[in-house]
């Protein structure tokens, strides 16, 4: 673990050549969410049930009883790997995080949120500027051609960076507006060095403050299943598990805002959320 000077944290729009980058920093922040999902999947009571049939039948045909055990786990765990929606109930959202990425930078790229530990420390953050510099032909080659409208804007969704020192540490991702005053925070990954530093918890309420200027009234997060630390998380930011409060019109949300659901119909999500 890495000592980060939150101060020094500038927290910007992902850029063209961020993507590759992030693409690996949220793989790295996914890695073992899937295997969880699947254990979670396969330890329900149902689930046992079923393999515990599908073994018995298959015992009357193999004369082993590892294999008739193994057999019907191993068919089930490709099953799983096969159709398991990986960018809703691993990374939270229903696009694949190539797509979703890819697509994101396509915004005002010069646009930062605010970062509250400057005001407290007085200092200004640098971002330092990129080694290799791109000269006037090889910049027009390289500019999209596709023409960004609102429209397009919007249905991409964001990604804001933790840029430090010129090293990018963390990203928040943002899903694109579907429901009006509503956003939904679908990733929050943070570099495995810069870990119980506080920055994830500075991305997320540094986005927190942006959309509720820019008029949303709520936040919505998905968390994997079996992810306690991602729970206690954002419980410690003041967000609430769908279902638990009494608040009223919380039925409508529920049926607009549900978990996300895989094999028989077990939850790989929970929903959180949060009235800003």
């Amino acid at each position: 673990m890495v000592k980060l000077e939150l101060d020094q944290v500038v927290m910007r729009r992902m850029r063209e050549d961020d993507i590759e980058i992030v693409k690996a920093l949220i793989k790295e922040g996914c890695e073992g969410t899937e295997n969880r999902l699947i254990l979670h999947v396969l330890t329900r009571p149902l689930c046992l049930f079923i393999l515990a049939i599908l073994s018995s039948i298959l015992r009357c045909l193999v004369h082993s009883f590892i294999l008739a055990l193994a057999i019907p786990v191993f068919l089930l765990i490709v099953f799983l790997k096969i159709t398991m929606p990986r960018a809703t109930g691993v990374l939270g959202t229903s696009r694949p995080y190539w797509d979703y990425v890819g697509s994101s930078y396509r915004g005002t790229q010069e646009e930062t949120l605010p970062n509250p530990y400057c005001k407290i420390s007085g200092k200004t953050p640098v971002i330092k500027k990129p080694r290799r510099r791109i000269r006037p032909k090889e910049k027009e080659k390289e500019m999209p051609t596709e023409k960004i409208d609102p429209e397009r804007e919007q249905a991409a969704g964001q990604v804001w960076l933790a840029d430090c020192d010129g090293e990018i540490v963390g990203c928040v991702c943002r899903e694109s507006e579907k429901r009006g005053g509503i956003r939904r925070i679908c990733r929050v990954v943070v570099g495995c060095w810069y870990r119980r530093e506080g920055l994830g918890r500075l991305l997320v309420q540094s986005l927190e403050h942006r959309e509720g200027e820019a008029g949303a009234h709520r936040v919505y997060t998905h968390v994997p299943y079996p992810s306690k630390v991602g729970e206690a998380f954002f419980r410690k930011l003041g967000y609430r598990l769908l279902g638990e409060g009494t608040d009223e019109g919380e039925d409508e949300e529920e049926k607009l805002e549900t978990p996300e659901r895989g094999f028989l119909g077990f939850p790989l999500t929970k929903v959180f959320y949060k009235d800003l």
